[in-house]
């Protein structure tokens, strides 16, 4: 079976790897050989084995009958939507890593795949190398999905950890995290939250099987968080991690993506560095926890791997997934209750005292600062509280 990939960067390099490395152990997992037959990139590679497969013209593979499944990383929504929807619609199975293009089109692009019995495969769009698409789509359908909360962006959770380990501040964390490879020169995506946003809308739109924009998901990166804020929270015997949550409850859904305080008690507490790991709560299974390399080379390729050889077990047999396209209505993250952590001038401590219900004051050895934790509250009750208080940091907290 000939096998497209449609670029050759990071992640697409690891798929060619990967399909060599273990060439014939994937062969006995398809039922057959797969061959890389073309290689899709605008650059040249001298004196590489990919040369031999090189193309620069997606109609050589659009129009080869001969391919019978793409792997499309290239990232970014355009060309890569394009070339994915002709894909389709010529009968080729699309696998991909691009978590923008499945959080904005996965409706369409499913449902294209099933009208031209085909299909798309987006395991690698969400956390890298953990299995947690195909679990949702296959082995917990028998379980109304009660919340997933997740560490699902490496590069931020690399920043967090080093600024606990190490006491360096953002931009230090930041450096060292582009400097290592585990963060883009323009990092703005993940450390906003976006990337982290389009995973969460992915899963949202996967367990409501309908679906969830990612603009509408409340969204908060970590570029605020100070190295006060971490001796605070270490002060609290916690950590800071950016987590992305979706709740159901009541028919309702809440989506959110934003730093949170949680303690030794949480099982989301030691996932440091650049892995990640997905919690999973079912009205039948219970809690379920996926764990491991969230990005890199060949974790990413290999999940994709693995959905091209799901590809090949199912040529011409489209495997349902249902993905809606009418657009999903969130509720208001703010009808959530968190504790919240809270730090303002020390002139305003009596102000703080008078108007907000305070749970812990939290002394971090920070001159002119006063620092507390509020009791469990509404994000909209704890808005008016603080309407009157000089606000220096506030992050929402669960040490329950």
């Amino acid at each position: 079976m000939n096998i497209a990939i449609l670029g050759y960067g990071t992640v697409g390099s690891g798929v060619y790897e990967v399909l060599q490395m273990n060439r014939s152990y994937i062969a006995k997992c398809a039922g057959e050989e797969l061959n890389v037959k073309y290689v899709l990139d605008l650059r040249e590679f001298p004196g590489q084995p990919v040369m031999k497969v090189l193309t620069h013209d997606f109609n050589d593979i659009l129009n080869d009958p001969e391919v019978d499944i793409i792997a499309e990383v290239m990232g970014g929504e355009n060309p890569a939507y394009e070339f994915t929807k002709k894909a389709i619609l010529a009968g080729k199975a699309v696998c991909t890593s691009n978590k923008e293009l499945v959080s904005k089109h996965g409706s369409e692009l499913l449902r294209l795949a099933e009208e031209n019995k085909t299909n798309y495969f987006f395991e690698a769009s969400v956390g890298g190398g953990i299995p947690i698409i195909r679990p949702i789509n296959r082995s917990l359908t028998a379980d109304d999905i009660l919340e997933i909360r997740s560490i699902i962006n490496g590069t931020t959770n690399y920043i967090l950890t080093r600024m606990k380990g190490d006491g360096l501040d953002f931009d230090e964390a930041l450096k060292e995290a582009q400097d290592n490879g585990f963060a883009e020169r323009n990092p703005a995506a993940d450390i906003e939250g976006l990337d982290a946003a389009r995973k969460t809308a992915i899963l949202a739109s996967l367990v409501n099987q309908t679906q969830v924009e990612c603009d509408d998901i409340y969204t908060e990166g970590i570029t605020k968080i100070s190295a006060a804020d971490i001796a605070y929270a270490s002060r609290l015997k916690a950590k800071i991690k950016l987590i992305s949550l979706i709740r159901r409850i009541d028919g309702k859904t809440y989506a959110s993506v934003s730093p949170l305080i949680i303690n030794n008690r949480c099982q989301l507490y030691n996932v440091d560095g650049v892995f990640n790991a997905v919690m999973v709560k079912g009205n039948a299974v219970g809690d379920l926890m996926f764990y491991g390399s969230g990005a890199g080379k060949l974790p990413t390729a290999s999940a994709v791997v693995g959905d091209i050889v799901e590809a090949a077990k199912h040529r011409h047999i489209n495997v349902v997934t249902i993905w809606d396209p009418e657009i999903l209505k969130l509720a208001d993250i703010d009808d959530l209750v968190y504790s919240f952590f809270v730090r303002v001038p020390a002139a305003q401590a009596e102000n703080a005292k008078s108007h907000m219900r305070i749970d812990v004051i939290v002394d971090a050895g920070i001159p002119g600062e006063f620092a507390f934790v509020t009791e469990p509250m509404s994000g909209r009750e704890f808005k008016s509280r603080s309407s009157e208080l000089e606000i220096i940091s506030r992050i929402r907290a669960e040490l329950a």
